[in-house]
């Protein structure tokens, strides 16, 4: 992960100018963060977690898979790797609100970032879940949801672990499941 630091704040429309390389880059109070594209355990895990979701997602709400952007302000632009949000505050460019569940997928370059700033972020923003997977075998996936205007961790499991998580709604996880693809057969 790479912060680039600039004399003024970054704003949406200094993102939009950039170029389409591959590479993440978000905004959170103006700075600019840019990371490389994900490898393939991320993709394995938040993609087998999108489709779960999605399975039993309600109709009026959404799941949604980076890239997709959560741009809440002219100098806050996050893209989680899996979001849900209400059907109904999703535009076709972008979701100007804070979604009700922020999943990240830990990264080499991505750990701290996911775990510190993106966090906060989330926390600010008032998103009322906020989970993080770990693909490093055998597999983590923590639940954070907001307590009087934190983070509280609410749930974990690893490897085989099955979990059952209700916020934003009902879904059966398990961390060695959503990496299940990274095994032939």
């Amino acid at each position: 992960m790479t912060e680039l630091v600039a004399s003024e704040l970054y704003t949406v429309d200094d993102l939009d100018a950039m170029p389409d390389d591959g590479r993440r880059r978000e905004l959170i109070d103006g700075m600019l963060f840019v990371s490389p594209a994900p490898g393939w355990a991320h993709q394995e895990m938040g993609l087998a977690l999108y489709r779960s979701l999605h399975s039993v997602c309600p109709r009026e709400l959404r799941v949604l898979a980076a890239p997709f952007s959560v741009r809440t302000s002219r100098h806050d632009d996050v893209e989680p790797d899996v979001l849900v949000a209400r059907y109904d505050d999703l535009t076709p460019a972008n979701l100007p609100v804070a979604p009700l569940l922020a999943v990240e997928v830990a990264s080499r370059s991505t750990r701290l970032h996911d775990r510190n700033t993106k966090r906060a972020h989330y926390e600010r923003l008032g998103v009322p879940s906020y989970w993080l997977l770990d693909p490093s075998e055998p597999g983590r996936i923590e639940v954070l949801e907001l307590d009087d205007g934190a983070y509280r961790l609410v749930a974990e499991a690893t490897g085989e672990e099955r979990l059952t998580i209700d916020r934003p709604f009902t879904v059966t996880v398990c961390p060695a499941d959503l990496l299940a693809g990274l095994r032939p057969g």
